[in-house]
């Protein structure tokens, strides 16, 4: 399990990822404590297993710098089961979760991401964007004229303190700042400390106490089920972001068995099931975390701040927070996304709104990535003609609709082209149906370029 680990994962830039790995904690404390509260968890027992996850992802994981906790939207899945049957069936149902993940690892589930249209994902991305914005807006109506002000001078600090120094992260040296302010204004902020009671003893290993019967698994196999879907959906479409920023390879797979570890550990601890946070993922990169030592410090610190520094932590006013994840909720939207509308991509950007629109509205993650690949499928199948692959004279001609679905039949048909100075490939006539086919048809033909082998390419993109 452990033979991919080496130095740079582990360390890598020690300072940079030990800020990090602080600004991710305390990143992480106002949608953990929100969403904890919301469900009917104590928030120190969701902040815990938050603590908990992180180490266990950071040990295990296969994706360094990946922020995972109580995340919200798995708190959303938890809320109706805990309120009709209470915390020991959400227990039962976070080591249900951990025990399917676990198994599904091991079906290489994680191979199903590559069959998400490119148009979903963006869409999945701005949704969850727009959800991280609009909680942070919700939670301003009624508050002072005093909040109001930090949380815009917290906005306008994070786009101005990385002009004057990257040494520092600006969302620690924020956090700091504002919380030495809040000192001069006490009563009229809020703090952490008000978004619930800290207080509590040591979690201890432990059984749920519910009946072994037939009816329970009745309770806790629905949303288990549901909790499994939306931790490995944002889990596995978090990945790609990270990649992307960090410019790193990840193993998916990996990163699934981790999830699922994770997850059996919290429930033997009474702790609420968790998965990736994009947004805290997102400001950890933005903070210069690479390393697996980036979260394992923020797993850490939460530990500190739950049994060392209390008092410290509930200190903190939560017009920093609100303001900091505003910042987030702004660098993880896709604005690449706006190019389907400059490319006049009318079935796609219809698509993509819908996505974002079921998510937004329902908070449901799995429900609109599941939605918008059936009206993926649906619309690329009103165009679908089945690939056709002629060859003639040494020309191999293909012909018909590329998509996400069908572009593997492409790639597995050149693979077996056997290539000599003679060969052609002609992709004129080829239909390019979405970003992922774009992509799969540019790769090809660099692959391709090689002394005497011509490729003929697509002109005809939808």
């Amino acid at each position: 399990m452990y033979h991919y680990l080496n130095k740079e994962d582990w360390i890598g830039d020690g300072k940079s990822n030990l800020f990090a790995g602080l600004v991710s904690a305390v990143a992480i404390l106002p949608e953990v404590i929100g969403f904890s509260i919301l469900a009917g968890v104590h928030p120190f027992t969701s902040l815990f297993a938050s603590a908990i996850t992180l180490l266990v992802i950071t040990l295990t994981g296969g994706r360094p710098a990946m922020v995972s906790a109580a995340a919200g939207s798995m708190a959303l899945v938890m809320a109706p089961l805990i309120k009709e049957h209470g915390l020991n069936y959400m227990i039962a149902a976070t080591l249900l979760t951990g025990v399917l993940q676990l198994i599904l690892s091991y079906l290489n589930v994680h191979k199903l991401i590559q069959y998400i249209p490119k148009t979903v994902m963006y869409g999945f991305v701005n949704a969850l964007a727009i959800l991280i914005f609009m909680s942070q807006v919700q939670q301003l109506p009624g508050k002072n004229m005093t909040t109001y002000l930090m949380v815009a001078a917290t906005v306008i600090l994070m786009f101005f303190i990385p002009r004057l120094t990257t040494a520092v992260p600006p969302a620690l040296i924020i956090i700091i700042l504002m919380t030495i302010v809040s000192f001069a204004f006490k009563g009229s902020l809020q703090l952490v400390g008000d978004l619930g009671d800290m207080s509590s003893m040591m979690p201890s290993l432990a059984l749920p106490s519910v009946p072994m019967t037939l009816e329970t698994l009745m309770i806790i196999v629905p949303p288990a089920i549901a909790l499994t879907l939306v931790g490995l959906t944002e889990s596995l479409l978090t990945i790609p972001i990270v990649d992307k920023m960090t410019d790193s390879p990840s193993n998916p797979k990996q990163e699934v068995k981790a999830q699922g570890l994770a997850n059996i550990l919290v429930g033997l601890f009474g702790g609420p099931a968790g998965c990736a946070m994009i947004g805290q993922a997102v400001i950890n990169v933005k903070s210069g975390g690479r390393s697996r030592l980036s979260t394992f410090v923020g797993g850490v610190t939460l530990l500190i701040f739950l049994f060392i520094l209390k008092n410290l932590m509930v200190d903190i006013p939560t017009a920093a927070l609100i303001g900091i994840m505003m910042v987030v909720a702004y660098d993880t939207f896709d604005f690449e996304s706006l190019k389907l509308i400059t490319e006049k991509r009318w079935t796609e950007l219809a698509i993509l709104i819908l996505t974002i629109g079921i998510i937004v509205k329902t908070h449901n993650l799995a429900l609109g990535m599941i939605i918008g690949v059936i009206l993926c499928v649906v619309a690329y199948k009103l165009k679908l003609k089945n690939l056709r692959f002629e060859t003639k004279n040494g020309v191999h001609t293909i012909k018909g609709p590329l998509f996400f679905a069908s572009r593997h039949d492409l790639t597995n048909y050149i693979e077996q082209v056997v290539l000599t100075e003679a060969t052609t490939i002609d992709l004129s006539q080829l239909i390019v149906l979405d970003e992922a086919s774009t992509k799969t048809v540019t790769n090809i033909s660099q692959q391709l370029n090689r002394p005497g082998i011509k490729v003929i390419p697509t002109a005809s993109v939808e």
